[in-house]
């Protein structure tokens, strides 16, 4: 066994197949809005909500604006004349009733739970984030959730890191493992606060930034041999 005490892991699109929640509660969404879901529709919503997720990560926007800011894109882009804060509260809503698991999750997450302390680490908003790991059959497996709206800093910022650690017993980022799927959030800030990583990276995309990854794997099922030899 890895002498490794604490996993830390990412909830969406590592643990939550986030992409599709994504579609479903956008689908869900523009039917309540009388506006018929495509896949034009929807890819065009996703690449604006990642762009907005970068800018969070980065700084230049808050949480609260981005709610709407990217309705507020979408809605323009395709010239929509829709309630923007009502679209934003509707979507949130269905999003937050979808709680699907990446292939895995569950078993994965089980195996460790024996051996290590669980938390789950995650940028998501809190109403949403709250609602599905409540709902979620991981949940008896985390010791707790840190979400970055509670905290006061998002990932990859060390003052999120810090915060965790502070709420952790008996924590040393030595001993303690960050797994997740986003480069610019988890692994950039796992690195900078001394935390080893491994990058959940199932579309084997590049590491553009050639970043000091500890381990990189493609399906979750691959942590086993990592962890539990």
């Amino acid at each position: 066994m890895s002498a490794y005490r604490t996993i830390l892991f990412d909830a969406d699109n590592t643990l939550f197949d986030f992409s599709r929640a994504e579609r479903e509660a956008l689908a869900d969404t523009l039917v309540y809005c009388g506006i018929t879901p495509t896949d034009t529709l929807i890819k065009a919503y996703s690449e604006i909500n990642d762009r907005m997720w970068k800018r969070l990560e980065r700084g230049e926007i808050a949480k609260e604006a981005l709610r709407e800011a990217r309705f507020e894109e979408f809605c323009k882009a395709f010239g929509f004349d829709a309630d923007v804060p009502q679209m934003s509260k509707t979507y949130m809503d269905f999003l937050s009733e979808k709680a699907h698991l990446i292939d895995g999750a569950g078993e994965i997450c089980a195996a460790l739970a024996a051996r290590y302390q669980l938390y789950i680490v995650t940028n998501g908003i809190k109403s949403v984030q709250r609602r599905r790991f409540a709902a979620c059959a991981l949940k008896p497996y985390f010791f707790d959730i840190f979400i970055s709206e509670e905290i006061g800093f998002e990932k990859p910022h060390v003052g999120y890191f810090e915060a965790v650690a502070a709420r952790i017993p008996e924590f040393t980022p030595k001993t303690a493992l960050i797994v997740g799927d986003s480069l610019t959030s988890d692994i950039k800030g796992g690195i900078a606060a001394g935390i080893d990583t491994c990058w959940y990276n199932p579309h084997a995309l590049e590491n553009r930034e050639a970043l000091p990854i500890t381990y990189e794997i493609k399906a979750l099922q691959e942590l086993a041999p990592l962890l539990l030899s």
